[in-house]
Parts: C-alpha cells; sequence; structure tokens
C-alpha cells in the first residue's frame, strides 16, 4: 500500500488553484514562493501527473489537476475535522459579521462557505452593507466583527491588506473634457464616497451625480451602461469594468486599507472567523473573474 500524500502538498495546490499565483500562494501559506513550488513538483511526482500548466504569464490547472482539486480539499477538511475531535476543540457561538460591499464579487463568500463548514457549531449571521453604515452599527453593538475599509482617525483593526483607489468605467468610455465629471457614486456614509469627492474638489474638477446605489451591484449595472466614472479598489474591479487611464480630469484618490475590527476577549467564534479572514486575505482581494 502507499502511502498517504501530505496534506501539506495538497493545501499548496489547493492555494494556487485558488489564487492563479505561486506568488499570492504562497503569500497566503506564509510561506517562500519556492517552497510553494517544491511542494507541487513533489505532488506530481508522487502522483505521477502533471497537476498545473505554467508559463512565464499565468498558471493553470491541468485536466488532471482539475480532477484532484476537489478530493484534495476534501483531505484537507477531513483532517480538519479529526484534528478538532482529537483536540476536542469544537467552536461554538453567534457571530454578527458585517462586510462592506466591495466583496461582494470577491472569494470571501468562498472563505464564509469553509469557515461554517469547519465550525458548523457557530451560528454566522451576515451582513453586508458601506464600510460607513457597518462601523455605525458595529460602535451600537449591532454587529460583533466587521470587514470593512479603514475610516479616516480611526485607529482600530487588524490590517488586511492596503491598496491603491482608482477611477473605473466601461472600457473605452469616452470622458468631455469640457463637461462636469460624471459620478457613480455610493450613498453617504461612503468611505470611497467621500475620497472620490475630496480629491475632486482638491483639483477643482467639476462634477454631477448620474447615480447613486447602495449596492455594488448596481453601481457596476451603471457604469456598464456608460453612465459615468466610480471610485473603486483597484484589487476589487467588478467584472466587465477597468481602472481608467490618469488624466486631469481624475485625479489621484490614494489608497484605501481594508481591516477587521472587532472580537477580543470572550470571543473565541469571532476571533476565529477574523483570523479566516486575515489569512485568506490574498484570496479576497482577488475580484471574481
Amino acid at each position: 500500500m502507499r502511502d498517504l500524500i501530505d496534506p501539506v502538498l495538497l493545501r499548496s495546490l489547493v492555494a494556487v488553484a485558488e489564487t492563479k499565483s505561486f506568488t499570492l500562494a504562497a503569500q497566503q501559506l506564509g510561506v517562500s514562493q519556492s517552497t510553494v513550488s517544491q511542494h507541487i513538483s513533489r505532488l506530481e511526482q508522487r502522483t505521477d501527473r502533471r497537476l498545473l500548466s505554467r508559463d512565464t504569464h499565468s498558471v493553470a490547472l491541468t485536466p488532471d489537476g482539475d480532477a484532484v482539486l476537489p478530493f484534495a480539499r476534501q483531505a484537507l477538511e477531513a483532517n480538519a475535522r479529526i484534528e478538532g475531535v482529537l483536540t476536542g476543540s469544537i467552536l461554538r457561538g453567534h457571530v454578527r459579521f458585517g462586510a462592506s460591499e466591495d466583496f461582494v464579487f470577491s472569494a470571501l463568500p468562498d472563505v464564509l462557505a469553509e469557515f461554517t463548514k469547519k465550525h458548523n457549531a457557530v451560528d454566522l449571521e451576515l451582513t453586508v452593507g458601506l464600510s460607513g453604515i457597518l462601523y455605525e452599527r458595529y460602535d451600537a453593538g449591532d454587529l460583533d466583527l466587521i470587514f470593512v475599509k479603514r475610516r479616516r482617525g480611526d485607529e482600530r483593526g487588524r490590517s488586511a491588506w492596503r491598496e491603491d483607489l482608482a477611477w473605473i468605467g466601461r472600457p473605452g468610455l469616452h470622458l468631455a473634457a469640457d463637461a462636469p465629471l460624471p459620478l457613480i457614486l455610493f450613498p453617504p456614509p461612503s468611505i470611497t464616497r467621500a475620497r472620490a469627492l475630496e480629491a475632486l474638489e482638491i483639483a477643482k474638477q467639476s462634477w454631477r451625480v448620474v447615480c447613486t446605489s447602495d449596492s455594488l451591484s448596481g453601481i457596476r449595472a451603471a457604469a456598464l451602461a456608460g453612465l459615468g466614472v466610480a471610485a473603486h479598489s483597484t484589487r476589487l474591479i467588478p467584472q466587465g469594468l477597468g481602472p481608467l487611464a490618469a488624466s486631469r480630469h481624475l485625479p489621484p484618490l490614494g489608497q484605501i486599507e481594508f481591516v477587521v475590527v472587532g472580537g477580543g476577549a470572550g470571543n473565541d467564534a469571532a476571533n476565529a472567523l477574523a483570523a479566516a479572514i486575515l489569512s485568506n486575505a490574498g484570496r479576497i482581494r482577488i475580484a471574481a473573474s
């Protein structure tokens, strides 16, 4: 009988398959890129199959890799359940979790699904909304944990990542140089809205609101229709939209930081969810295609 496949090798395969990058997989797993490459090589030698097709620009699963991936996930989930039983560490509790609209098209739903499957005794209550509103609900005691943009002047929370804000729109969108900038905005107290209007005011650029929506789906639909431009995080741009070239009509928006706020002593379930989000930040910050 052949030895069982090392779960460490399977974990690297799953990470590369999900991030489509050896670099991002290494960041997600907290190891070096060369270590991930070694794991994949060992797994391919062990299975006598080529599982990944890679070149200088991309990485993708081969048909054999596609076949192996679901079993790799099942094996890792089984290992986690075994560890939980043996250590007696069954996590229980109720977590009222708020997530920013920015993550609607990201891998966050997958991370939450994995968390609830691993910790099926945890009751997860999800609220999706604008970061500004989620801060208000957290401060009012209505939420235990929030995953949001950092609010200016608020130092709470653990950083998941920092990135640029960009003006986005439908590819090929033409903006009239002599007309006010057409804006697609979240309503107040949107943090991105405030940043966009502040940048336009500093640049003395005229603007007009052509669409206001409290959902990212609405923002995306208006931008796809070519109604105007929106401000958005560069790594979470919805499908079909893209960053617009810099110009004097589109002033720099600066950076935004995504943070996890909440948890703390006495709330093990919320702390575990926070840890799961932070450890999977590399997956989440890549918009779904």
